[in-house]
């Protein structure tokens, strides 16, 4: 019991107080690539958490210990309590906690799959491809750009775009939806919306699905003006930032275009390294911190 309530106390803290001041934080903004990794490692350590938690107190006096040995405690396997009650039934409860923002998860992949499926199939129909830029163009006036990520990824220019991006700054749009696909930034932002949708009280919940989309753009910013100029990219957000996309995209411009383009002219010094060290251990240690609160030493 008292490994269970400090189980719950920790998914309190994950949960509850964690995120807030991560939400505040300037440095994210400078490293948005380890502040995304961050928010993910707090949602893993919030699950293993509760998963843990409701095992205890399901299997109450069962020890999670390293090793084989403690993999089978926590399946049930050769556990004197869930022998004596029949089986292993008492761990429907932590399973269904594990499972629910998985299932959650995959429902949205299927879900987001879905709709860019359908909106392949409507862009070969309307839209042509040029090899020369790899991208498809949509004889449309509103100046837009996107790309719909996956497998079969297509990114997207309209009619517009090319006729008021000037060569340099198209060639940064495309490296900033190139920069989405190649990323695989699509499985980040379905995790953060599953988890949301998983636990939508949730403070961490809410705010890791509110700012994960917005450091993902930052992080295809960041490694769009490896090669292209700031000024550029910032110039060439500007003029596409108007245009409507899909849901299932991820665009060059959109409604936090303002902002990114401040980030882009007035770039900030990247974070201290010790911070970024502390940040990245921080995010590796989240998702196995639970397992402090469990593992002991093996009883006679």
């Amino acid at each position: 019991m008292t490994a269970a309530l400090a189980l719950l106390g920790y998914a309190v803290l994950v949960g509850v107080l964690a995120p807030l001041p991560l939400a505040r934080a300037r440095w994210t903004h400078r490293a948005p690539r380890l502040a995304v990794a961050l928010w993910q490692g707090l949602a893993l350590s919030f699950l293993t958490a509760l998963v843990l938690a409701l095992h205890h107190l399901a299997v109450p006096g069962g020890h999670l210990h390293l090793g084989l040995a403690g993999l089978m405690h926590l399946c049930g396997v050769d556990h004197p309590a869930g022998q004596a009650l029949g089986g292993g039934w008492r761990l429907l409860l932590p399973a269904a906690a594990a499972l629910w923002p998985l299932g959650r998860f995959t429902a949205a992949l299927a879900r987001t799959a879905r709709h860019r499926r359908r909106h392949r199939a409507l862009l070969d129909l309307v839209a042509a491809r040029d090899p020369g830029l790899g991208a498809h163009v949509l004889d449309h006036h509103v100046p837009a750009a996107y790309c719909l990520p996956g497998r079969r990824s297509r990114i997207v220019l309209t009619r517009g775009a090319l006729d008021l991006l000037t060569p340099a700054e198209l060639a940064a749009v495309l490296a900033h939806e190139r920069a989405h696909v190649a990323g695989r930034h699509h499985l980040a932002r379905t995790a953060g919306d599953a988890f949301a949708a998983a636990f939508p009280f949730l403070p961490l919940a809410r705010l890791a699905a509110r700012e994960t989309p917005l450091l993902l753009e930052m992080a295809a910013d960041d490694r769009a003006v490896r090669r292209h100029p700031r000024a550029v990219l910032a110039a060439a957000m500007y003029r596409v930032a108007d245009g409507q996309v899909p849901r299932a995209a991820f665009a060059a411009g959109g409604p936090a275009a303002l902002l990114r383009v401040r980030r882009l002219l007035a770039p900030a010094a990247a974070p201290h390294p010790a911070l970024r060290v502390a940040a990245a251990l921080t995010t590796a240690a989240a998702p196995v911190l639970p397992l402090l609160f469990t593992c002991g030493p093996v009883l006679p």
